[in-house]
């Protein structure tokens, strides 16, 4: 009997803090930056961000979103024996401990399950539903969380407009079970590290002080190329390693990085619009979260059906991109 890993629970959380671009706008003109509604939505399609609070963390958002997740697939969370978190923005510098042990710890979970952190930035929760689908179908877990959130607000310069208006906070969450029926489908992952300087924070800790920059930088014209050309091509490598056309795609579900990047790649692929979840316009970038609040947005609203297929693919710094496909 072939085994199959399955996702049969989703959940997102947002800070209740909401910034629209006119409050940030003001904000940024305060401190002599310049910048506009209209020019923040013609470059991303973003009207709106969340940011958290200064004392909430990265694992604060994480438990949230986590906690719906396992409520939709009637779990608690000690029937999870793997926590897998993606995140660029830890509670802790260098990610030690792992945000996952923290969640773990937050979670109340004592069975002694094992966890860990994936970093791939925008991709890293692509990254890490392929690993959790691997450990499913090894045998080696039964039910696994995964997990992306970030607090992107506390690494952004508020005096490069060029980034500071694309990003905020927030968390999804999804529950991977073994399952006699096919839920992940396929799932192809890649890396060039060439483009590492193109989208990175180059600060590094040293002596208890940061050495560089420990705010985000990124070349925002060579990302988009690179976002434009890599995300159509994972996304044809994943349909044919599931023997699918991409005509079979009932929902995409890309990273919301940029309404740009997502249509034209729904173009390429020869999907109209109305089958991409779009979420951008009210929650900005969230990185490693945004394609689980995605996903969780869809299928809370009922557009995303069981039985329906759902291609879900990101692109990050590293440079990193990958893509999942999986039927719900």
């Amino acid at each position: 009997m072939t085994l199959y890993s399955k996702i049969i629970g989703t959940g997102s959380y947002l800070p209740p803090k909401r910034v629209t671009n006119q409050e940030l706008a003001d904000q940024l003109a305060a401190t002599g930056i310049e910048t506009s509604d209209e020019w923040i939505v013609s470059r991303s399609g973003i009207s709106a961000r969340h940011y958290a609070e200064a004392d909430v963390k990265s694992s604060d958002l994480a438990v949230a979103a986590a906690r719906n997740a396992l409520q939709m697939a009637g779990k608690s969370a000690s029937d999870i024996d793997l926590i897998i978190l993606a995140t660029s923005t830890p509670d802790f510098f260098g990610g030690f401990p792992s945000t996952a042990c923290v969640v773990q710890r937050k979670l109340g979970m004592a069975n002694g399950s094992a966890a860990f952190d994936v970093q791939a930035v925008c991709s890293g929760f692509v990254y890490a539903v392929s690993i959790a689908d691997s450990f499913i179908k090894s045998g080696a877990h039964k039910n696994v969380l995964v997990i992306g959130t970030e607090v992107f607000s506390r690494i952004l310069d508020f005096k490069d407009r060029t980034t500071c208006v694309l990003f905020g906070d927030g968390a999804g969450a999804v529950v991977l079970s073994a399952s006699n029926e096919p839920g992940i489908l396929a799932t192809k992952l890649h890396a060039d590290g060439s483009y590492s300087d193109i989208l990175c924070v180059p600060g590094s800790v040293a002596g208890g002080a940061v050495e560089g920059s420990a705010f985000l930088y990124m070349d925002g014209p060579a990302v988009f190329k690179l976002a434009v050309s890599v995300l159509e091509k994972v996304a044809n490598e994943t349909l044919a390693m599931a023997g699918m056309e991409a005509s079979q795609i009932d929902w995409l579900v890309p990273h919301q990085a940029n309404i740009r990047i997502m249509t034209s790649t729904a173009k390429k692929l020869g999907l109209p619009v109305e089958k991409m979840v779009v979420t951008v316009d009210q929650q900005g970038n969230t990185s490693a979260a945004s394609i689980p609040m995605a996903l969780d947005k869809a299928m809370r609203d009922g557009r995303i059906k069981p039985g329906q297929n759902v291609m879900m693919e990101g692109v990050g710094g590293g440079f990193t991109w990958g893509a999942v496909l999986a039927r719900m």
